[in-house]
């Protein structure tokens, strides 16, 4: 792995500078002037979201960034015109883009919210570029990112951020300034980049919101405000512009628990097929439009295809998945929410899936195949078994790999029998860090462990958090397989080598309001063919 700037250089470099750049607005901010610390819009131009990268490949990555001079616009047009804008990019191998890798022209049109996704190729693996934007005369600010190594070589190691849950109105984004500082290769997203629900003055970070945040997300424009709202926060966009993320979604960037054409739970209990169908298709076309996707996950109305593979050299491969676009509906929950239950014979149905059959297909004939040294499984909701209750009994949440347990059992008896080297899953969804072995079958005591999965916590939604509460001295009585639990907010910061995996589980005393500390709470070790978590 090739040397990376200092952290000094990179906040130089990363400041909003260049020509035409605007400025970040400190203080009171663009939320109303009793906002004491709501100091995360821009100014003014054309690039108050910032700028991205993502999916990379040994020859390239995806570039991102979309036009908004007023992003809380309440039609979600972000003060742009309905014609199409010409967006020029520039990648290069240095910050002062003294020598250009690559140059071209994007279009930035009104039907995908004046977003640009240029696909780069052809560029030397296994190195480090800076990438900027220009439109109407104004400047973007730099980005920085990374090819993968090449397909066949043996990286020495790999160090990624593992993020999930930014709930806007429960705190601020300190987590990601954090980020930004760890000099990532990459950052992995699980999901839940935004919520749906509506933003009010009543929230954890007490401060005034515009009135066009107070309703509940339903339309495109209204998805597009909310993106806008979270983009524009300064910690994130920092997080973005230091490296490429690898992005899949979960249930708020929808709408709470939703399952492929159903949800059974929110303020709309039983919708209409096709008005959900519609608030799909919005939601999927936002998520699109705001984040550094390939044309490949470019929505088809209400589907979209998130499934994919990345490699980094023969050292690691991430396989992301999909467990809300294939899943049948939560079992036991026709209508009865996705709670708690220990009577629920139909979460062990073997035709329900949470994959379904063409995406399982998929995941299985690529643990057939891998050659990799990690196989690293992007999950959205925990695959180990939760038992909410100490005792003979188990009570369980329906919702994740719980309620559809031989999908969990096939996915686990075939990494083992294709002899998957070293299968590790990371999930989000909980709001707590976890470190587990995953077993072969929960049911046996003694049963072999086959996989590890650390689950992150979230970057702010829930508030503060704390180090443990009476939930986690349940868990941890109730589930021997669970090596730790922690309900702080945070992050994971994953370092991979050939013969070990390393998880530091970073966390903030409090997120409600800015400027909170890191520091590692715990760290796990998993050695090569070795399944399973060990103190570091």
């Amino acid at each position: 792995m090739s040397s990376h700037p200092t952290p000094l250089s990179r906040r130089r470099f990363l400041g909003w500078g260049g020509a035409g750049a605007a400025t970040v607005l400190l203080g009171t901010g663009a939320l109303g002037a009793t906002a004491a610390h709501a100091y995360t819009l821009r100014k003014s131009g054309l690039f108050t979201l910032g700028v991205a990268s993502g999916d990379p490949s040994p020859d390239g990555f995806v570039l991102w960034t979309r036009l908004a001079p007023e992003p809380f616009a309440a039609d979600g047009k972000a003060g742009m015109p309905d014609r199409r804008i010409k967006v020029e990019y520039e990648v290069a191998r240095d910050e002062r883009f003294r020598q250009i890798a690559r140059r071209g022209e994007a279009v930035a049109s009104p039907e995908l919210g004046h977003s640009v996704h240029p696909e780069i190729s052809g560029l030397a693996p296994g190195r480090e570029y800076y990438y900027r934007f220009r439109a109407a005369g104004e400047v973007s600010p730099v980005g920085r990112t990374r090819t993968m190594p090449a397909a066949r070589s043996l990286p020495d190691e790999l160090t990624f951020g593992v993020a999930s849950c930014q709930a806007w109105q429960d705190g601020y984004f300190t987590a990601f300034d954090h980020m930004a500082d760890e000099d990532f290769d990459l950052i992995v997203h699980l999901g839940d980049y935004l919520y749906e629900y509506e933003v009010t003055g009543n929230n954890r970070r007490g401060v005034s919101v515009p009135p066009q945040f107070g309703t509940e997300t339903f339309d495109l424009a209204r998805y597009r405000l909310q993106y806008s709202l979270y983009k524009a926060e300064e910690p994130l966009q920092r997080a973005h512009a230091q490296c490429p993320w690898i992005h899949t979604l979960d249930d708020h960037e929808v709408v709470n628990d939703w399952a492929d054409d159903t949800v059974i739970m929110g303020r709309d209990p039983h919708p209409d097929p096709a008005e959900f169908a519609a608030r799909k298709a919005a939601a999927f076309q936002a998520f699109y439009e705001n984040l550094p996707l390939r044309r490949a996950q470019l929505p088809a109305g209400p589907d979209i295809r998130l499934h994919r593979r990345l490699s980094y050299g023969r050292l690691a491969e991430f396989t992301m998945i999909d467990t809300r676009s294939h899943r049948d509906i939560q079992a036991c929950s026709y209508g009865n929410g996705t709670g708690r239950t220990s009577s629920c014979d139909e979460r062990f149905d073997a035709s329900r899936t949470i994959l379904g059959a063409e995406q399982r297909r998929w995941l299985l004939d690529g643990f057939a195949r891998s050659r990799a040294r990690w196989q690293i499984l992007g999950n959205q909701v925990p695959m180990t078994e939760t038992d909410w209750a100490p005792g003979p009994a188990k009570e369980v949440w329906v919702d994740p790999w719980d309620g559809y347990v031989a999908d969990r059992d096939k996915v686990l008896s075939a990494a083992h029998e294709h002899g998957v080297r070293n299968l590790v899953v990371l999930s989000g969804d909980r709001h707590q860090n976890y470190a587990v072995d995953l077993k072969r079958d929960f049911d046996e005591p003694g049963s072999p462990t086959v996989a590890t999965e650390f689950v992150t916590t979230s970057v702010t939604s829930g508030g503060d958090g704390a180090d443990m509460d009476d939930l986690g001295r349940t868990f941890l009585a109730a589930n021997p397989h669970m090596r730790f639990f922690n309900a702080q907010r945070g992050y994971i910061r994953v370092n991979v080598g050939r013969d070990r995996w390393r998880s530091d589980f970073r966390v903030l005393p409090y997120v409600t309001r800015p400027g909170a500390p890191v520091s590692t709470r715990a760290s796990f070790v998993v050695e090569d063919r070795n399944p399973g978590v060990q103190p570091a």
